[in-house]
């Protein structure tokens, strides 16, 4: 993860959480997934641009979810975690910052916490499981419904492919805008190593 990708990610956090009450792990890490999902079938673009995995629990970044499991440390500056009884919360601990979003950035998370924000965990897990979705797509093909149904197993190494659902054209689209992403990733890595 780049330093662009941490602050991008980590204003995120902060939006979301400035923004949702109640915010557990996992309804943030459903919040992160929605708006990916809502960015790339509205503009075919990616939003982080980051792997989701398919759980039993629904898509996860897994660096997110140690992050926020562990000692903050992708996060670390910009939410903190507050637990209380046996739950576990997320707040912000800056402000937001807008520096790192495009306008179709910004529009993408206020769409998804109207849309989403007042839901709980429990909900959003239901709707990234209901079946058509991504999630249930892959969990299904990979034959992960079973396993997970049976909590026989909580995770799997199955990545989403949000371009699944796009026309040949939107596919393209995205595939390059990804690309672009993994190029800039990679470029930033060898200019910090050069250093």
């Amino acid at each position: 993860m780049t330093k662009n990708d941490k602050e991008k990610l980590g204003n995120t956090a902060v939006y979301i959480a400035s923004h949702t009450k109640n915010l557990s792990k996992t309804k943030l890490l459903k919040l992160l997934y929605f708006m990916e999902e809502y960015s790339v079938r509205r503009f075919h673009t990616p939003f982080l641009g980051l792997p989701y995995e398919v759980w039993q629990a629904g898509p996860v970044v897994k660096d997110v979810f140690i992050d926020l499991s562990e000692n903050l440390v992708i996060l670390d500056g910009y939410v903190t975690k507050e637990v209380v009884g046996d739950a576990t919360y997320i707040l912000p601990a800056k402000s937001f910052s807008d520096e790192e979003f495009s306008d179709n950035d910004l529009l993408v998370m206020d769409e998804v916490i109207r849309k989403y924000g007042d839901k709980t965990a429990k909900e959003l897990v239901s709707i990234t499981h209901k079946k058509g979705s991504l999630w249930h797509k892959v969990a299904e093909r990979d034959n992960l419904l079973l396993p997970f149904e049976n909590k026989l197993m909580n995770n799997s190494d199955s990545v989403i492919d949000f371009s699944e659902e796009l026309t040949e054209t939107g596919k393209e689209f995205y595939q390059d805008q990804l690309e672009f992403l993994q190029m800039s990733r990679a470029y930033a890595k060898k200019t910090v190593i050069s250093h």
